[in-house]
């Protein structure tokens, strides 16, 4: 259940990824745009802002992947705990979508569950 739990919090990692070039890297461009349901203006005007979360996102990623590598590396509880904490995050984070903003709803259940389901394989791996 560890390996399970690690490849949903990595497949959660890879959405987030994806989210940190659309906000850092291309906000202002159509796909990005269409994603999150902004006009020009509106990316214009919120670009920084969108710039600054994305690496939020991104930090979530370095913190999985990290974490990762030390499980696999033989250090399970180091490592355990940054995939803990940056899937535990993302949750989080997911759960605020959802909770301000109902029209989001499946933009935070994207968001949330892969790593949920991760959390829940991983802890039930560790603890067997």
């Amino acid at each position: 259940m560890v390996v399970v739990g690690l490849v949903l919090c990595s497949l959660a990692a890879l959405v987030h990824v994806y989210v940190f070039v659309l906000e850092s890297l291309v906000w202002t461009g159509p796909r990005a745009r269409a994603t999150f349901g902004t006009t020009p203006d509106e990316a214009a005007a919120t670009r920084a802002l969108a710039f600054n979360q994305g690496f939020y996102n991104l930090f979530l990623v370095v913190e999985i992947t990290l974490g990762v590598v030390l499980v696999a590396a033989g250090h399970a509880a180091v490592g355990a705990t940054l995939v803990l904490v940056g899937a535990g995050s993302m949750v989080a984070a997911g759960l605020v979508l959802l909770a301000s903003d109902r029209s989001k709803a499946r933009a935070a259940l994207v968001q949330l569950v892969p790593p949920l389901l991760g959390i829940v394989a991983l802890v039930v791996g560790l603890l067997a």
